[in-house]
């Protein structure tokens, strides 16, 4: 594994908001407040202490404000930006004589106010978005056309995710609020049922679930950073299985003897039960603002002893903070790697290559990050059968869906194991980038509380 910062130009200097790599090849798009799109091509440098490469390959100057969101459509053929305004565009792939070029397609008008996130369905049909007018719109993408509002929100909703088995989609807000909407199609019209999402979760405050919990915690915490979080950003994502959803920006709360304290989390949510968190991850001495999956799952290593899932393969993600980035797979409870240190300001979005080569992200320092794996060095690839994909495709996830580990716990010795608040805070100051777990550089000093997941009983 290596990484670090491009030293180039990515947007004349300007932030960086978002970026996402091609699904079908190792071109990385990047959005600015400079108001362009530009496309850059990817490459791995033959010397082992040299970064990957960026080659510039063109701009899609369109917007007129600052680009906030960038998504590839699943195929690859479409690309969707939303911007400050209300901006949102659909760019399509066209061949040329000279290789490839991208032409606006539709621009998609309805949001009042800064489009902050977005979203395409599995089959790119639909797309949803989210906005400070805080609202999210499910676009008809064929038609070009507001499809759906969804306007239960009372402040900016700055996440959105599309379950990639289409049951479900999921919104993150500035209210402190997490709202999972179902699909409860409409009748068929013209031989064809419409989608239709409504409501079914909203999870905004946790309540003890038994007498001990009771005593020690609060009557109802909020489960979210309220509007003072300093991002635009608190970009959630499902799994590439649809078997669990992870929600950045959480206030995580842990019992400590009789007392209790509050950290910076991610959740869990099982797709089992939408209604509530299954785990927090690790605190961290700054923010979560935004999740983001491999989009290649990996043979079991058989060191089940940690995790919480039970999964036939182990899925990888990444967790950004302000300014550290943490990765993660099903079968450990702890970080497989931990970066900090990258950035000079906050990381405002995260994007995995196609084949896991590349991992990269954003920041609004003007730079880019981008970690390169060696091969196979995340595990071999996970072949699914044709038996297991029909599993797979069933809505239900009957055989895939994770088990939590009914557990809680804070881990106050093993310092070599555990990976806390300290951990990120001295990456921070500048320290390289590490991987597997962080040794304590200090045995001397007072031993430190380290936090593991853990399960919400």
């Amino acid at each position: 594994m290596k990484g670090g910062t491009v030293q180039i130009n990515w947007h004349d200097a300007h932030p960086v908001l978002t970026l996402d790599f091609h699904p079908k090849s190792r071109v990385l798009a990047t959005g600015g407040s400079d108001h362009d799109i530009k496309i850059w091509s990817i490459a791995s440098e033959e010397s082992e202490k040299k970064l990957p490469t960026a080659s510039y390959q063109n701009s899609l100057s369109y917007h007129t404000s600052a680009v906030n969101a960038l998504r590839f459509s699943p195929s690859g053929e479409y690309l969707a930006s939303g911007a400050d305004g209300g901006e949102l565009v659909l760019w399509k792939l066209h061949s040329t004589d000279d290789g490839h070029t991208w032409k606006v397609l539709k621009s998609l008008l309805f949001h009042r106010k800064d489009v902050l996130d977005l979203q395409w369905s599995a089959d790119a049909a639909y797309l949803i978005s989210g906005s400070v007018d805080n609202s999210c719109i499910i676009w008809d993408v064929n038609k070009g056309s507001v499809h759906q509002i969804l306007d239960a929100h009372l402040h900016y909703v700055q996440g959105v995710a599309w379950d990639p088995l289409d049951q479900y989609v999921a919104s993150l807000s500035s209210d402190r609020t997490l709202r999972v909407y179902a699909n409860k199609p409409q009748a068929k019209s013209k031989g064809f049922e419409k989608i239709n999402f409504m409501c079914q979760y909203t999870l905004t405050k946790f309540e003890p679930q038994n007498i001990d919990d009771s005593k020690h915690l609060p009557p109802k915490t909020h489960l979210f950073h309220d509007e003072t979080l300093p991002s635009f950003f608190r970009r959630l994502a499902w799994s590439p299985d649809g078997s669990f959803l992870v929600v950045p920006a959480g206030t995580g709360i842990y019992k400590c003897s009789s007392a209790s304290e509050a950290f910076n989390t991610a959740y869990i949510l099982s797709r089992r039960d939408l209604s509530r968190p299954a785990v927090q991850l690790p605190g961290a001495n700054k923010p979560i603002v935004a999740v983001r999956f491999c989009p290649v799952l990996f043979n079991l290593r058989g060191s089940k002893s940690d995790g919480f899932f039970k999964l036939p393969y182990r899925v990888i993600f990444s967790v950004a903070t302000l300014n550290s980035l943490y990765i993660y797979d099903t079968e450990s409870s702890l970080p497989i790697a931990v970066f900090g240190g990258l950035h000079y300001a906050a990381i405002t979005d995260i994007t995995w290559s196609s084949d896991a080569k590349h991992l990269a992200l954003s920041s609004r320092d003007g730079y880019c990050t981008i970690i390169e794996f060696e091969n196979d060095e995340l595990g071999q690839t996970y072949t699914i059968s044709d038996e297991k994909k029909s599993v797979e495709g069933n809505a239900n996830m009957s055989s895939l869906k994770p088990e939590m580990v009914d557990n809680m716990e804070v881990d106050k010795e093993d310092i070599g194991r555990k990976v806390d608040k300290e951990t990120d805070s001295k990456a921070g100051e500048g320290t390289q980038p590490s991987s597997t777990s962080t040794k304590n550089s200090a045995p001397n000093k007072p031993t430190k509380k380290r936090i593991t997941p853990i399960a919400i009983n």
